[in-house]
């Protein structure tokens, strides 16, 4: 009988620590900290007070695509990782490449996450199409359809990172450099001011511009009847009365939040690009303060405003 309750006691406990490891496991939507909504607040005040734009992400650029007018600077040429935005540069080699779109892809084990362990709706196993892993890719920012596309590359994936950075150069790119397809290796780095130059490029793209604002994709996955959805991981782009051209998200640690984006503001195309945000508002807040400020500054010169903060 003790035999019976000591084993009963040893597999209780064994279900709920694996419980608890589920849990661990899932995503979470993390809300601002106490701390981060005071710097948003004080961000917000600041600007509002004496005009002056300021935004709490480390890195920013914002300039006028038409005139190249940059109307806001802060640490532009500071080399950092960049995460996820690293997609779009995995799009235009992609599409460059002039693959049948139409082509099955597999998932397979070597697009599994050992590096950061991240998560993906993508089964080992599931085979899409190379159009719809790209669209995943770009809005879901799903790894292992990153991976996959590099992975299937006439070279393989070591053709395509060099393609990559191949591209890079084209674009005179000059102080950034790409490891992976993904962005989880934090060696792909880039500037505020390189990424401006990848914006343009990316938006030259009828198809990336398509996808990267496209609110949320459905596929059929392996395991599932019924589609899966995939999310666009800036919820401006879900939820907002934004007019957003072009779009990708980021995060690693060593990045931070990153947020790229083409968007119409008081008539006019800005490219906005915001590096190292740390909290899970910030780049957005810092995005709705940029639109905000444009537009209530726009009849006016923005020249000082970009001196001041270089």
């Amino acid at each position: 009988m003790k035999e019976r309750i000591r084993l009963f006691f040893i597999l209780s406990l064994t279900f709920f620590l694996a419980s608890i490891s589920a849990e661990a496991n899932q995503p979470r939507s993390k809300k601002p900290t106490k701390a981060e909504l005071a710097r948003i607040s004080a961000a917000d005040n600041k600007t509002n007070k004496d005009g002056l734009l300021r935004v709490a992400s480390s890195n920013a650029l914002i300039v006028n695509q038409n005139t190249g007018e940059v109307l806001y600077a802060k640490d532009t040429d500071a080399q950092t990782s960049i995460a996820s935005v690293t997609k779009l540069m995995t799009a235009m080699v992609t599409l460059d490449a002039k693959l049948p779109m139409d082509e099955e892809i597999a998932i397979t084990e070597e697009d599994v996450d050992t590096l950061k362990n991240s998560s993906s709706k993508l089964p080992v196993g599931t085979v899409l199409p190379r159009s719809e892993l790209l669209k995943i890719a770009l809005i879901a920012s799903d790894n292992r359809a990153a991976s996959a596309l590099g992975r299937n590359y006439p070279t393989g994936k070591t053709g395509f990172i060099n393609a990559m950075n191949i591209k890079a150069l084209q674009l005179d790119m000059t102080r950034s450099e790409f490891a992976d397809p993904t962005g989880l290796n934090n060696h792909n780095m880039s500037t505020a001011e390189d990424l401006v130059k990848m914006v343009k490029a990316a938006y030259q793209y009828p198809e990336i511009r398509e996808i990267t604002t496209t609110a949320s994709y459905e596929a059929y996955v392996k395991g599932h009847r019924a589609p899966v959805n995939f999310n666009n991981t800036n919820g401006l782009v879900r939820k907002s009365d934004w007019v957003i051209g072009l779009s990708k998200t980021g995060f690693i640690q060593e990045a931070g939040k990153c947020l790229v984006m083409q968007a119409m503001i008081s008539g006019q195309p800005m490219i906005i690009v915001l590096l190292k945000s740390y909290g899970s508002a910030t780049r957005i807040a810092d995005a709705n303060r940029i639109r905000k400020w444009i537009e209530k500054t726009s009849s006016i010169s923005f020249s000082d405003q970009s001196k001041r903060n270089s």
